[in-house]
């Protein structure tokens, strides 16, 4: 029973919200950075505004990150005495790997779609650049689902480990 004790599934509901609040928390902070650069460039040029909704977009697209992870360990967590502690700690190590790249990664979107937006409107040349810098930033929530992906498949099944229920 020392091994799957009543506070365990604490642990995993810990990495639900991990997961998706931190990324929610990235992806809407990137939102607000770019749309302030976009607001700026609508102002002088708006026709741009469409092809400048890029970072935007991608900020979304960390939100979901956190979503699915959130979804899997929650999918994951059973109201039995077979909770073990094992399995609290990888799904909070999971949605923390989540959330946390998915932090960094809204952040970096953010300061990335501002200043390059806002460099858009005299320079088109750069949005090739800001293109590329934006899919390096979004890379960093991508690598932090993976790694939750595979942290969440090395819980064994329900009654395939130790509380032995």
């Amino acid at each position: 029973m020392s091994l799957c004790p009543p506070y365990a599934p604490f642990l995993g509901f810990a990495g639900v919200a991990s997961a998706m609040i931190f990324s929610t928390v990235g992806a809407a902070y990137g939102t607000s950075k770019s749309g302030i650069g976009i607001a700026g460039l609508g102002q002088f040029r708006p026709d741009l505004i469409m092809k400048s909704l890029i970072p935007v977009v991608m900020s979304g697209i960390i939100a979901v990150y956190g979503l699915v992870v959130s979804v899997l360990i929650a999918g994951a967590l059973t109201p039995e005495a077979s909770y073990s502690l094992y399995a609290g700690f990888v799904h909070l190590a999971a949605g923390l790997s989540c959330g946390m790249t998915g932090l960094a990664a809204g952040y970096a979107i953010g300061i990335v779609g501002d200043a390059c937006v806002r460099t858009y409107v005299y320079e088109q040349k750069i949005f090739v650049t800001m293109v590329l810098i934006l899919i390096f930033a979004e890379v960093l929530g991508l690598y932090g689902l993976i790694v939750s992906l595979l942290l969440n498949t090395a819980v064994p099944a329900v009654g395939d480990h130790f509380c032995g229920a």
